[in-house]
């Protein structure tokens, strides 16, 4: 029986794909961008997270916890991660609902009994269901299962990956697949390694076999100040859509909505200084990709 950690299951998502749709997320990603607003999707295990705004230093959590892992600090609690099992007792010993998991195991059957319960929407505005994260395709067989579960079932799928997968994940997929939402955000690899932890070949590889495969594609570029906004790496990208044979790209401007995530997981922000761009810069932007005809969009 196919298994994965679950994050979310989202409802009445209108950014994922078209019309409306149920977004799955899973926890897992290969990445690790400094600019991630999903934190809590990257690790493959469920995680405790503790919010200090809702904390009452009651100290129950202290005294419940096997590991020993918890203590009280000035400002609020702190979890030592290297102690931490994430067994869940101290989400159980708080009253004051400062603490909750990231992650829940479930099948596909108990995926697919949610995402169903939405078919009249996807019906009547033209969505479907789409798989995010973290990144789908570190479970394949499950993707692939739950992907398949909703075509029988006339619904749109959309898959939404950072593209770092082997071909035989995608070989799985890709048949199930109706749209592929394929984030590309360096062109250069020792630059995409720098700031995400991993080279960028697989992911170029990946993008050329989703090409090649004729399932539609929709390219989006996360856009982060001084990091990939440079006139070259959204030349260089261009081009490289361009000669693939792709079309559309959705450029989805900086923000920094999930830093708030990172205290929860007692990690570190570490791009606090960073300022979106203008709407003037993103202009500059679209008209790089429009001068190689390419279909370019600004998403919020």
């Amino acid at each position: 029986m196919n298994k994965a950690i679950i994050i979310n299951i989202q409802r009445f998502s209108i950014q994922d794909g078209p019309g409306i749709r149920t977004t799955v997320f899973f926890k897992g990603c290969p990445l690790r961008c400094l600019w991630c607003s999903n934190p809590e999707s990257q690790n493959t295990f469920p995680e405790v997270g503790h919010r200090n705004t809702l904390c009452s230093r009651c100290g129950h959590c202290v005294e419940i916890c096997p590991a020993k892992a918890i203590s009280i600090t000035q400002e609020g609690t702190r979890i030592d991660r290297t102690l931490c099992n994430n067994c869940g007792k101290c989400i159980e010993a708080c009253i004051a609902g400062a603490r909750s998991f990231y992650g829940k195991e479930m099948t596909v059957d108990q995926v697919f009994q949610e995402v169903k319960r939405d078919k009249e929407f996807y019906q009547t505005s033209g969505g479907g269901v789409t798989v995010s994260g973290g990144e789908p395709l570190l479970f394949p067989d499950f993707v692939a299962e739950l992907l398949q579960c909703c075509q029988e079932n006339n619904m749109h799928t959309s898959l939404e990956t950072c593209g770092y997968a082997n071909d035989d994940a995608w070989k799985k997929v890709l048949p199930h697949t109706n749209l592929v939402l394929f984030d590309m955000k360096l062109k250069d690899p020792i630059a995409h390694y720098k700031w995400t932890g991993k080279s960028n070949e697989t992911i170029l590889n990946s993008l050329k076999l989703v090409a090649d495969s004729g399932v539609p594609v929709i390219i989006r570029i996360p856009v982060i100040p001084g990091i990939n906004d440079s006139e070259k790496n959204m030349q260089d990208s261009a081009e490289f859509i361009k000669n693939l044979g792709l079309k559309k790209v959705n450029l989805m401007p900086y923000h920094q909505y999930g830093a708030s995530k990172y205290g929860i997981l007692d990690r570190q922000y570490t791009l606090n200084e960073l300022k979106p761009q203008t709407d003037e810069q993103l202009s500059g932007i679209v008209n790089i990709f429009q001068s190689h005809n390419l279909d370019c969009e600004i998403v919020r």
